[in-house]
């Protein structure tokens, strides 16, 4: 079976970014299956350029890496770089993936299932596409709500673009032969608005990149981060993430906990901002470091007491599914959630973190204290989190059943 992945924040283990589908990649090529990916010329969490041949098409042919299979492929097609410039900007490099990966996958043969994914959702247009012309299934991933989170972040405001955003989305969940959700709380939201067969693959992680013993030396020292207790944010550095809030709880905790030190590490649209404020409020108890690659995120992860995971108070982040979450679980570390709904169910079933208000930074810093001050507790409420991975949210076992999807729309 050929699978042709069409993704324009595809992030392989060397690059900053979210490896889900990097990861389900290996996977899928380790069983024989042949997978194509078609990505951006650009890194879509740092805006970085990936070098390409002096003509953008046909584009530059990589590989998923050591262990991926000689199945396994990764093109990548000509995108405008302005990502992090401003919504007009980001829109044009939207656009232009959305027409350099149609003419890529154009040439792309013997394909048996297209799998398109969202966000950003114009690539589904794409993957739906290639999947009429070349007369196979279409799967469509909804890895978030767009244009609903958009909207109600305020980021798109138009009357116009709203509207025709969301024809966009019904289009393609009615026409899509099955969609792929990534949390039971998008279930809801793209049944009522046209999909006919849902899949749940949810978001995980793998255990075995994590070594819950490690206690991050190195990187601590690297750092100057010896006798501290590490809060980590791993992660975008956007205006969903609501990051501003744990600069305040880092205000508070200054002057009762000093031993406390938030460390951001990532990048996004949102960090020059953030790391200006921070100096303008003389929080010398917080750090920012720039993005790693996937394959050195175990030792960042490792140095931290703490993981934090926060969103803006907003009801539609309720349904969210955040990967980070089950990345800090499946390195042991206690997760402190400023997010309400469904991944507040998984850290509470599992019992490996402690729940904090969202949008309250005297909540936060409540949290962050009480973890602190107990750091074996803190220590016996992560390696919960880390078993509850391995039994319910393991990347492998979540690979295989979405394996099995796959041969079936093929067949």
């Amino acid at each position: 079976m050929h699978i042709l992945l069409i993704h324009q924040a595809f992030a392989s283990l060397d690059e900053p970014g979210g490896t889900r589908h990097h990861e389900l990649a290996r996977h899928l090529a380790g069983r024989g299956q042949r997978v194509t990916v078609i990505t951006s010329s650009i890194s879509y969490l740092t805006g970085a350029a990936t070098p390409l041949d002096p003509a953008p098409l046909p584009p530059v042919r990589g590989d998923l890496g050591k262990g991926a299979g000689a199945g396994a492929a990764i093109l990548h097609a000509y995108t405008y770089s302005a990502l992090h410039k401003s919504f007009v900007h980001r829109v044009f490099a939207f656009f232009s993936f959305m027409l350099s990966s149609f003419l890529a996958g154009l040439g792309v043969k013997n394909v048996d299932v297209v799998w398109g994914t969202s966000p950003p959702i114009f690539q589904g247009m794409t993957a739906w596409l290639l999947a009429r012309l070349k007369r196979v299934p279409f799967l469509f991933e909804v890895r978030d709500l767009w244009p609903t989170f958009a909207i109600a972040v305020g980021v798109l405001k138009n009357p116009l673009l709203i509207q025709l955003s969301e024809w966009l989305e019904r289009f393609l969940y009615r026409h899509a032969d099955r969609v792929m959700v990534n949390s039971p709380g998008f279930i809801t939201h793209v049944t009522g608005r046209g999909a006919r067969r849902v899949e749940l693959v949810p978001n995980g992680a793998d255990p075995e990149m994590f070594d819950p013993a490690d206690d991050g030396a190195a990187f601590r020292a690297a750092h100057q981060l010896e006798n501290k207790f590490v809060a980590l944010y791993a992660g975008a550095h956007g205006i969903s993430n609501d990051l501003g809030v744990v600069l305040e709880s880092a205000s508070l905790l200054l002057a009762d906990a000093p031993a406390v030190q938030i460390l951001f590490l990532g990048d996004g649209k949102e960090k020059a901002k953030l790391q200006a404020q921070a100096a303008g409020m003389g929080l010398s108890n917080v750090t920012f470091l720039p993005p790693v690659p996937k394959n050195e995120m175990a030792a960042a992860l490792a140095s931290a007491d703490a993981c934090i995971a926060i969103l803006k108070p907003l009801e539609e982040y309720k349904t969210t599914y955040p990967n980070k979450v089950f990345d800090y679980m499946a390195a042991g570390r206690p997760v402190v959630l400023a997010i309400d709904g469904v991944i507040r169910e998984v850290v509470e079933a599992a019992e490996c973190g402690l729940f904090a208000k969202p949008g309250d930074p005297s909540a936060l810093a409540k949290v962050l204290r009480a973890l602190a001050e107990n750091p074996e507790r803190s220590r016996r409420i992560g390696m919960k989190g880390r078993r509850y991975v391995e039994a319910h949210f393991s990347r492998s076992m979540l690979a295989e059943k979405l394996a099995n999807i796959l041969e079936e729309m093929a067949a």
